[in-house]
């Protein structure tokens, strides 16, 4: 048997222990930075496989590496785990929330997680067996979905000596990620006012409402004169408390994105001053909180291709007949157009028409990016700025399905999401493979990494004396 037949051995005899460890997250459905048990159980299943581990890393309690081997070849395997607010869904094809309002997987880093663990534990322990060199890591990163696990670990200096990065994400196709991400800042600006009685005595009274609201009309204005890619959102976290008082405190949560980290920065920039203006306008003062903010993701063309090779030699997925019925009835609830929507923006992306496909069982072939897109960021990008990094997808769910929708929590938690899982596993534990086996791989990896970071070296996008977020939890 050779050693690629081993890899691929060890992830089936686990499967079922991956399919329940999963499982287990996907019910715990802990939000950014409260991952204690889907960060605990992840940690005790690696222990159990040999694997080192060193808990609350980067100031993060849910944050930890886990390592196994020595030597070079270090290679870290991304892991995330945490879930969205709002999204609690059954594994059901139509709407059944298992908590009102509670949290759900409705991105899949359930499946997230656990795949990447899965390619870590196969990986060492037959390098382990054959006697071959190398550390195997698996990063638990807490808080992706609000940008911050991966780019505290990157500024703590985490990734340092790792020579390759691997990563993948639950998607509804099977597929090389060739197009970067948004750049992206996250921060919060309070507003401090003068209470007062709103109808005795308005005139006493500087309301921070007032300042938000003008703050967000001249946010709204400045979408004119910015790039057509960048994108700026917003939610009002604290808008007083009743109406016949002057609000003292109001406080604006911004993301602001784009294509390149440069241009993030500008428009923070002119937010600020937005901000400054509603200060003078409403004879208020403002303080910013700086939450997180990452890079736009640096693809490593010698990574994807190795990928694409392995997405090719391991085949699709192979969904059962129950996964497609559960596919086709999922389909009467998603809102009019969206699916049509979803494949022609997939036909535009990979120049491959997808016809009445429900669950992608092909691979997609690998393309270039067509333009510059705006869209969602994610802290895998700091890591690709720091070390040659691969993040691709696996079908995990139902073709039209919008992400951070019920529909994805569903899949999350199910057969279509287990399959993915098990094939992203698969493909990263051989792609790494193949680093270990061929070190003039891994040295066209580094070199085309050199190239992309030369004329802009990564600076953390984490102003120095910032820390994790952790004063955002409910307890404080």
């Amino acid at each position: 048997m050779s050693i690629r037949d081993k890899v691929l051995a060890v992830m089936e005899r686990e499967r079922e222990g991956l399919i329940a460890l999963s499982d287990r997250v996907w019910e715990y459905a802990e939000v950014g930075l409260q991952e204690y048990r889907s960060a605990r159980d992840q940690e005790s299943y690696l222990a159990e496989r040999g694997f080192s581990v060193t808990s609350g890393v980067a100031g993060m309690p849910t944050a930890f590496v886990a390592s196994k081997g020595e030597g070079s070849p270090v290679l870290a395997f991304l892991g995330e785990y945490d879930a969205l607010p709002g999204t609690s869904q059954d594994t059901v094809p139509y709407p059944k929330p298992l908590q009102e309002k509670g949290p759900g997987h409705s991105c899949g880093h359930n499946l997230l997680g656990v795949g990447s663990l899965a390619a870590a534990v196969a990986l060492a322990e037959v390098m382990e067996d054959e006697g071959i060199r190398g550390e195997i890591r698996y990063y638990g990163c807490p808080a992706e979905e609000t940008l911050v696990g991966k780019v505290f670990m990157v500024k703590e200096g985490l990734f340092d000596d790792v020579d390759a990065a691997f990563c993948w994400h639950p998607a509804a196709v099977n597929a090389v990620r060739m197009d970067s991400t948004s750049a992206m800042n996250s921060v919060k600006f309070r507003f401090f006012g003068r209470s007062s009685h709103a109808a005795g005595a308005p005139e006493v009274g500087r309301s921070a409402l007032d300042a938000v609201e003008l703050m967000n009309v001249g946010a709204n204005y400045l979408r004119e004169h910015v790039i057509e890619e960048a994108r700026i959102h917003y939610v009002i976290t604290d808008g007083g408390g009743e109406p016949n008082v002057v609000p003292p405190e109001a406080e604006v949560w911004y993301y602001m994105r784009a294509p390149e980290r440069d241009e993030v920065d500008d428009i923070f920039a002119r937010l600020r001053r937005i901000a400054e203006g509603a200060t003078l306008m409403t004879d208020t003062s403002v303080e910013e909180q700086f939450l997180s903010g990452c890079y736009n993701k640096l693809v490593n063309r010698p990574l994807a291709e190795l990928v694409q090779r392995n997405l090719e030699a391991i085949g699709p997925p192979c969904f059962s007949e129950e996964d497609h019925r559960f596919a086709e009835s999922m389909q009467e609830h998603l809102p009019k157009g969206q699916r049509k929507a979803t494949l022609k923006s997939l036909r535009d992306r990979y120049d491959v028409d997808l016809g009445d496909t429900l669950l992608h069982e092909e691979i997609m072939p690998m393309t270039e990016p067509r333009g510059r897109r705006g869209g969602g960021s994610t802290d895998v990008a700091d890591v690709s700025w720091v070390v040659p990094t691969i993040e691709f997808s696996a079908a995990c769910s139902v073709l039209g399905a919008a992400g951070h929708s019920w529909q994805v929590t569903a899949c999350s938690g199910n057969h279509i999401g287990h399959t993915g899982m098990i094939l992203a596993g698969k493909v990263m534990a051989l792609t790494a493979l193949d680093l270990v086996e061929d070190p003039g791989a891994l040295e066209e990896a580094k070199k085309a990494f050199e190239e992309s970071v030369r004329e802009n070296p990564y600076q953390s996008p984490i102003p120095d004396g910032v820390d994790p977020p952790l004063d955002q939890l409910p307890e404080h």
